[in-house]
């Protein structure tokens, strides 16, 4: 049955269906319990979730047009320059943003040529991935600030540890390092830098 020349419905619906479910969950792993419990940014969940949704539905749908070469050029063009014009976004949020397009799409240009194990596999070792790096490797960031600092005693360099240790009390920091920049004897201070992780 049809309504001006497209059909009321046809068996593609039932595939879209399922893997529209099954790309929502692999994402709100990724998304809800991987990305968020460290980043705690709603908003990137929020567009992390509306982008992959439109990401897949654009693929599924243009999977049954015959695109030329230009056409699906121009459409990975379009995903190459998302970017946030208000606010410049982190590398990890791109990187975030990469995958939950990636798995959009691949998860959507599903056909015969591909099992659902290979799918269910490929969501399963990149899930593997962001959870072993996330969680295990990720490298902590150190972070610098500067301070000024009016006990002028302790930048002698036999009083290292006196200066570390009084910053770190005052600060409730952790601190790896300590440098010294401008000292202002009039004013009997000095410009010391603290690294620690974030």
């Amino acid at each position: 049955m049809e309504f001006l020349d497209i059909p009321f419905f046809d068996d593609d619906f039932f595939k879209m269906i399922f893997r529209f479910a099954l790309n929502f969950i692999f994402l709100t792993v990724i998304i809800r319990f991987i990305y968020y419990p460290d980043s705690k940014r709603k908003d990137y969940v929020f567009t992390y979730y509306l982008i992959s949704t439109i990401v897949f539905f654009l693929c599924f749908t243009l999977k049954k047009y015959e695109m030329d070469i230009g056409m699906a050029l121009g459409l990975f063009a379009v995903f190459g320059i998302i970017r946030y014009r208000t606010n410049p976004i982190d590398i990890k949020e791109m990187t975030y943003l990469f995958v939950v397009i990636g798995i959009s799409i691949m998860n959507s240009l599903v056909n015969k040529k591909m099992s659902y194990a290979e799918v269910i596999s490929a969501n399963a070792i990149i899930i593997l991935v962001l959870i072993l790096i996330e969680k295990y490797w990720a490298l902590k960031q150190v972070v610098s600030k500067s301070i000024v600092y009016e006990n002028i005693e302790n930048i002698k360099p036999e009083n290292y540890e006196s200066l570390k240790s009084d910053l770190e009390k005052r600060t409730g920091l952790q601190i790896n390092k300590v440098t010294i920049g401008d000292v202002d004897f009039l004013k009997d201070t000095a410009k010391v830098t603290i690294y620690y992780f974030n």
